[in-house]
């Protein structure tokens, strides 16, 4: 053997024995060996490289550098011109574009706008598209008029005032033609970064995605744009479905089986505050923006529908945009545009009267059904602090049965138990509540809101839809195509995929009650909660801005006296009077306007709030004079008396004085009528007695008057002949007294109440009441909003000091004493009369207080407080056409957390038998604890409005 041969031999066999290799291209053949490192990823690196494919710091390199195919600014190709409103003026378009052309100045990049103002608005992307029209295009010429507001996200300066000393430069105003497919494709990625964000780690549908999105960047070529593209969006439909997209608005008709219906309904909506960190005004052109961007949506996607309340705003814009509001019928007409609320405007619902909540729902309601031929079926309240027990009665009435809010999700103490409920009201009517699980009125359509529909629904077992409420809000906008294109997206995805829940649109709210209905046999499996829905935040709102408070309180008495007489006028004496309805229309729609829910708590900026006195202001001058019209018909020889005039000069007038008790039971009180007259003894009226004032001023007299009837000057029993009296004892005390009871004041403080009747005293041994300064109303957040519980932590009682006797008797007693704190001063006269609250046999006299405050304090807290020896587990406040119960301890951090409640003119603390209650003129804020009652008489938030109550 040669070695040739061997060597030949031997690399023949060895040539024989990998000839299987040579199948190795073969795709279903597994290799014998493997010289590569291996396809394992680091997931977490890929899944950061996902932030960098559009914009960015590598803006010149990815997809965000192809987004515009075209851009120009030169002068050939955009002139511009602008006019700027003189002041807070807001003229209408018609009327600006009626201004002389010499009016109009030339505009360019770089120029300045100011100052600043406030709008608000919603964070984020809020691009607007307009569709050029086809016209347009065709002439290649387009004049567009754009209204310009210089602010920020909200407003200027955060929350609270605009800056008058900032101004805002015109950086870009470029003619750009969008690339249609790139835009696609950045919504492509942004849906599948969403869903690699959102779903669960390492679960299937995850890693697809961040595979798919990881293959997109991977394909995407700056250099070759156009093919590129393309193969990325095929890429997408990896995870969306093969041609998915063609099938439109038809993608939700698709991915539900028989009997399957889906879990997360959405529903457009535009959250407009109709005055916040802007006036009104701002509000009317904020309406006419958004609902316009709506309606172009919705001929772009059919399935879109939009969901919004509040009549006001529809007025609005039916004065000032009268071709918009046409538009808007027409769209109602389809269904498409829905509208849902049946009230005046979001209202406030803890501090309205029951008269007041019940207008809103009949204004709101009348306006609907007269310009839109519809009636509202859902009451739309998402972001008011609190709602009123009162409310399930109303709202039925109102021909409503079903409810939206999501405001409870707020609460800083406790979760709120349900999503979907049956809430009872005072009287046991019931309405269908759905709290959104979405938590959120102004969900941005995301994956994560489309998930947590499901997850965060706090009662599957009894109902598993959730509402989806998605669009911009606070400051208007509503959806933008980009969230429309995203639930595409989404749904496309959960049709192809069981790990996401099934959104579906062009249903309706209504649609989604009327499935809530059908699928709980009309709520019988559904949870119920009774009684009022108390927010655990936001609690400093039953006080901020105590002079609207006191405007909301007097309005709403005013017009019941105004609207009563006005009734009896208008049937006794119909051919002399004619009842003044459009009046009282107008003065309803103010005074419902400023309960809107960021007005009358308080929460709003200071213009906001020039606006709000003039209403209140116009409602004083109305309603009075309607009552002054009233009573000349009604009592046709009666003359108004315009001054003080002398009691001589009265009973040469001849006639007597007429009062009139409005109420239904009869009264027996000390009032003060407008006769000079000097003295310290009691002096013969109208065949009653009168007591001159100290300063002469004025005459006090004991009006007797049935309920609904006119009432006159009576003379007093006075029981030993004394009456209600006032001294100073030899120890420096200050004493007021009558039959029934005995108050005392000693170094400053109320040291003693005793029921003279039954010789009970009312102050417990050792303690004292008073004024109380909270020296740090510090709360972490929204200043105007909240007072925090640690507040309480930080009390110190003021002394009253320089106490006088002002009033001796007998019908009137009274004290006068100052309080100094800080830079505030506070004066007050106290007094007690010789008549009782009511005619009823058990009552008792009240304390009546009288303060004028001058205030420079900042986050402090104002308060009035009374301990008692009286033991209650539960004290009562007054609240929309009832009272509510609510704890005097902390047994649970659900009775803690009501450190401080909402109550209407009184709360009452009482045992079995016997009780005592705090009557207040116009605040609304109240704590029982313990045996300890306050109500709280002044805040000093500094934002959103930094002159809150001063001076």
């Amino acid at each position: 053997m040669g070695g040739g041969n061997n060597a030949e031999n031997d690399s023949q066999k060895h040539i024989q024995y990998h000839q299987p290799i040579s199948g190795c291209c073969r795709s279903h053949s597994y290799p014998e060996t493997n010289f590569s490192p291996g396809a394992k990823w680091i997931k977490g690196l890929t899944h950061d490289r996902l932030g960098v494919f559009v914009g960015g710091h590598f803006g010149e390199v990815n997809l965000g550098h192809v987004l515009f195919s075209e851009r120009v600014d030169d002068d050939k190709h955009i002139q511009m011109v602008y006019w700027s409103a003189p002041g807070r003026s807001k003229p209408g378009f018609d009327e600006v574009m009626k201004l002389d052309k010499k009016e109009w100045k030339e505009l360019k990049k770089g120029f300045s706008f100011g100052p600043s103002c406030i709008t608000g608005g919603y964070g984020g992307d809020r691009r607007v598209d307009f569709i050029i029209p086809k016209d347009a295009r065709h002439k290649g010429e387009l004049d567009i008029v754009i209204e310009v507001s210089c602010n920020e996200m909200f407003g200027v300066s955060g929350i609270g005032a605009p800056d008058p000393n900032r101004y805002f430069t015109l950086n870009s105003a470029d003619l750009v033609v969008p690339n249609q497919d790139a835009w696609r494709l950045m919504w492509d990625f942004s849906t599948l970064r969403e869903l690699v964000d959102d779903l669960p780690g390492n679960s299937i549908l995850q890693n697809l995605c961040l595979v798919t999105a990881n293959k997109i960047m991977n394909t995407f070529d700056i250099h070759d744009p156009e093919r590129t593209i393309k193969e990325c969006r095929k890429i997408a439909e990896d995870v969306f479905g093969e041609g998915w997209e063609a099938k439109g608005a038809d993608i939700y008709k698709e991915g539900l089986g028989k009997g399957k219906k889906p879990q997360v309904w959405g529903i457009g909506n535009c959250h407009i505050d109709t005055a916040w960190l802007w006036p009104f005004s701002v509000t009317q052109q904020k309406a006419a923006r958004s609902w316009s961007t709506q309606i172009d949506l919705m001929e772009r996607y059919p399935e879109h529908r939009f969901a919004t309340s509040s009549a006001q705003q529809f007025k609005w814009v039916e004065q000032l945009y009268p071709k918009l509001h046409e538009r808007i019928k027409e769209k109602v007409k389809t269904g498409q545009f829905q509208l849902v609320g049946g009230s005046w405007v979001e209202n406030d619902s803890n501090m309205p009267s029951g008269e007041a909540l019940a207008r809103q729902m009949i204004y709101g309601q009348r306006y609907f059904r007269s310009r839109f031929g519809v009636t509202s079926k859902v009451a739309w309240l998402p972001d008011s602090f609190g709602l009123s027990g009162a409310l399930p009665q109303l709202i039925r009435g109102a021909g409503m049965e079903n409810f939206f809010t999501q405001k409870l999700s707020w609460n800083n103490v406790n979760t709120f138990p349900h999503s979907t409920f049956n809430w009872v009201g005072l009287d046991g009517t019931q309405v269908i509540c759905h709290m959104t699980p979405v938590d959120t009125y102004t969900a941005q359509a995301t994956v994560q809101d489309v998930r947590r529909g499901v997850w965060n629904h706090k009662n599957l077992e009894s109902s598993d839809t959730g509402l989806l409420a998605f669009g911009n809000g606070d400051g208007g906008g509503g959806p933008l195509n980009k969230m429309l294109e995203n639930l595409r997206r989404i749904r496309a995805t959960a049709n192809e995929h069981r790990e996401l829940p099934v959104v579906s649109m062009g249903e309706s709210v209504d649609d989604f009650y009327d499935d809530i209905h059908k699928h709980t046999e009309e709520g019988k499996t559904l949870p119920v909660w009774r009684g009022e829905l108390y927010l655990e935040f936001h609690r400093g709102t039953y006080t901020s801005h105590g002079s609207i408070k006191k405007g909301n309180r007097h309005s709403e008495t005013l017009m019941r006296d105004a609207e009563y007489l006005a009734t009896l006028a208008s049937l006794f004496k119909p051919e002399q009077y004619s009842y003044p309805k459009d009046t009282i229309d107008t003065c309803w729609e103010k005074v419902l306007l400023n309960q809107f829910h960021d007005v009358l708590p308080g929460s709003a900026i200071g213009m906001v709030y020039i606006d709000a006195e003039q209403n209140y202001a116009e409602v004083a001058k109305d309603g009075r004079k309607m009552i002054h019209d009233a009573l000349s018909v009604l009592l046709e020889d009666s003359k108004g008396i315009a001054a003080p005039m002398s009691l001589n000069e009265y009973k040469a007038m001849g006639g007597q004085f007429a009062m009139i008790n409005t109420l239904d039971f009869p009264r027996s009180e000390t009032v003060i009528l407008p006769i000079t007259e000097s003295g310290e003894n009691t002096v013969e009226l109208d065949g009653g007695l009168v007591q001159p004032s100290k300063r002469g001023d004025r005459v006090f007299a004991v009006v007797d008057a049935p309920g609904r009837a006119i009432g006159c000057v009576s003379a007093p029993n006075l029981v030993d002949g004394v009456g209600a009296t006032a001294h100073q004892t030899e120890d420096g005390s200050f004493v007021l007294k009558n039959s029934s009871v005995e108050f005392k004041i000693s170094k400053g403080r109320i040291v003693s109440l005793v029921d003279r009747e039954l010789g009970r005293e009312l102050i417990p041994c050792c303690t004292t009441g008073g004024l109380v300064m909270f020296e740090r109303d510090t709360p972490p957040n929204w200043d105007a909003w909240d007072t925090e519980i640690h507040h309480l932590e930080t009390s110190k009682p003021l002394e009253f000091s320089n106490l006088k006797v002002h009033e001796a008797g007998p019908l009137r007693a009274s004290l006068t004493a100052d309080i100094a704190y800080g830079q505030s001063k506070i004066w007050v006269e106290i007094s007690l009369d010789a008549t009782n609250a009511t005619t009823l046999a058990n009552s008792r006299p009240y304390i009546r207080f009288d303060a004028k405050v001058d205030w420079h304090e900042r986050h402090k807290f104002l308060k009035f407080e009374l301990p008692l020896d009286i033991h209650s587990d539960i004290a009562y406040y007054e609240c929309a056409f009832g009272w509510v119960s609510r704890p005097t301890h902390k047994n649970t951090t659900q009775e803690a957390a009501k450190f401080e409640v909402c109550g209407h003119r009184y709360a009452d603390l009482s045992e079995f038998g016997y009780g005592v209650a705090l009557l207040t003129e116009s605040k609304y804020g109240y704590a029982t604890t313990g045996n300890v009652m306050r109500v709280s008489l002044l805040r000093g938030p500094t934002s959103p409005d930094s002159e809150q109550d001063q001076g």
